[in-house]
């Protein structure tokens, strides 16, 4: 489906696949582009197929994301810098959402669009704190996201009517994530709203992150999978060691010794992430492992530990020594 706004700048982009072979800077275009929403809506879902790679961690538990993430992708002669922000939290007033919280205000501030992303048909009081936050003079396009799920089509255009009663968004998208060809008319879509200036990374760069942070991230990734609805949302894993080695011969692929420690607030906690016999920690550690050796290209070892800090997500000194600001 296309985008429902007319009244739009054209789409130019050339289509992901492209590279820009030397697009003299003159000729160039690169913005930023934070997209936002309630926990759970597909955020990082949409950014991984954005970036072409996964970058940010998905689950079904709310608050997955927890740092402002940017991906990059250049396609043509456009360079999108993508922000992927944590679901705004409204329910738990503690150190870590205010922290959080104070994240995805700070990425909605100095962008040049924003991609608000709501489920398709749906707008509840989360998505509406969220739209708040959204700066009235920014571009905002309306990604009514997961519409699979819509089985009748012609249900959606009654809520895209109140849609844009609620906020003049510039355009309405309607799209899947897991859709290559919705993600590749997304990309044409934004490709004008950024504005012609030299890009700000490299052409074949995908993430300001560093292996370090995406090794934390993979291990949180599997820790809320494998523990479902079981582990409170605060739980979280601090990196110990990152050591890399070189490949000891030519041919070989380096080696990267990780230890990491997975921080939750009880007892029942720990013992419920070590498992019968230690097979639960034993088999986040093999599914940490086999991700992270495709994503980084490297052999991996890694070690996990599971430590209780009690009350940790309300303490702000230990917030921010964590790693959120």
């Amino acid at each position: 489906m296309n985008s429902m706004n007319n009244d739009a700048p054209g789409a130019d982009a050339t289509q992901p696949g492209e590279t820009a072979q030397s697009v003299p800077e003159g000729e160039q275009r690169c913005g930023t582009i934070a997209i936002v929403g309630k926990p759970n809506v597909g955020k990082s879902t949409l950014l991984n197929a954005l970036v072409g790679q996964k970058i940010s961690i998905t689950s079904r538990k709310a608050q997955t994301t927890r740092h402002r993430i940017t991906g990059m992708r250049t396609i043509g002669p456009t360079q999108f810098v993508f922000v992927d922000t944590p679901g705004f939290q409204t329910i738990h007033n503690n150190a870590l959402n205010r922290a959080l919280n104070k994240t995805v205000q700070g990425a909605v501030g100095d962008v040049d669009l924003v991609l608000f992303v709501v489920e398709a048909g749906s707008f509840t009081p989360a998505d509406a704190r969220v739209l708040s936050l959204i700066q009235k003079g920014t571009p905002t396009l309306l990604v009514a996201n997961k519409l699979d799920n819509i089985h009748r089509r012609g249900d959606i255009a009654p809520w895209l009517q109140t849609m844009q009663e609620r906020h003049k968004f510039a355009e309405f998208v309607p799209m899947s994530a897991t859709n290559a060809k919705d993600v590749e008319r997304l990309f044409a879509i934004c490709a004008p709203y950024l504005p012609q200036q030299p890009w700000i990374y490299a052409e074949d760069e995908l993430t300001d992150r560093s292996e370090r942070f995406l090794a934390a991230e993979i291990v949180r990734e599997k820790l809320f999978r494998l523990t479902g609805d079981e582990l409170p949302y605060t739980s979280t894993v601090i990196i110990d060691k990152f050591e890399e080695e070189p490949p000891a011969r030519k041919g070989q692929k380096r080696l990267l010794k990780i230890a990491a420690t997975i921080v939750v607030e009880r007892d029942g906690h720990k013992a419920m992430i070590i498992g019968d016999k230690g097979e639960r920690i034993k088999r986040m550690g093999t599914e940490a492992r086999v991700e992270l050796e495709k994503l980084m290209d490297a052999k991996v070892f890694i070690e996990l530990w599971v430590k209780v800090r009690g009350g940790w997500a309300d303490d702000e000194a230990r917030v921010r020594s964590f790693g959120y600001e």
